[in-house]
């Protein structure tokens, strides 16, 4: 579902299109994740101005770090518009997984690239430090979709989130654009709590 498909009302009596806030947030985890491994991999190979041992041991402590700083970033956020959130009307959208995610892979590619590209080269410096960053920001995207996903089976509830209210680049699912969430039955869509492939899809 393109955007331009979305219904755009103001009016939330209006139908709209919805993706799931796990969803969004989950997207990133994976392509970070993989990006650092192969990063870090590749950015062992020399020697850096710190040597190897340094490097790794400097790319350990900024892996714990930013799994942290991402997965706590914007939690009171989250969680005031989670309290807030409305029940979804029966015309609204609810956009597939599948959509969700290639709408914000396709628009962070080029941060991803450039990320990628810049932890490669700062291993010049540094080996393996910068991969090891990337990988720990993807760690921190799926703890904090599995934290989202705790949330949703303690309510009995998921949470979405407009898709006109994301991001041009189809992300920040708690930004300033966004003003509240809406809810449906723990069995709606094609994604589990947390963000996840549902195993066995059911549309409610």
């Amino acid at each position: 579902m393109r955007r331009r498909d979305v219904a755009r009302g103001s009016g939330d009596r209006r139908a709209q299109g919805l993706t799931r806030v796990a969803v969004v947030v989950r997207a990133g985890a994976a392509p970070l994740w993989w990006s650092g491994v192969f990063a870090a991999g590749v950015g062992v190979l020399p020697p850096g101005i710190t040597g190897r041992r340094i490097g790794v041991m400097a790319g350990a402590a900024l892996f714990i770090i930013a799994a942290l700083v991402v997965s706590y970033a914007r939690r009171k956020r989250y969680l005031a518009l989670a309290r807030g959130a409305t029940r979804a009307g029966k015309h609204d959208v609810l956009q597939d997984r599948a959509v969700g995610v290639r709408n914000w892979r396709r628009g962070h590619r080029w941060w991803l690239l450039l990320a990628f590209l810049l932890a490669v080269g700062s291993s010049f410096a540094v080996p393996a430090a910068g991969g090891m960053l990337l990988a720990g920001a993807g760690v921190g995207l799926r703890l904090k979709a599995a934290w989202l996903g705790r949330r949703e089976r303690a309510e009995d509830a998921l949470l979405w989130v407009r898709v006109d209210w994301l991001a041009d680049n189809g992300g920040r699912p708690a930004g300033k654009s966004v003003k509240a969430y809406r809810s449906t039955g723990i069995a709606a869509g094609d994604a589990a709590p947390g963000g996840t492939r549902r195993r066995t899809a059911a549309l409610v």
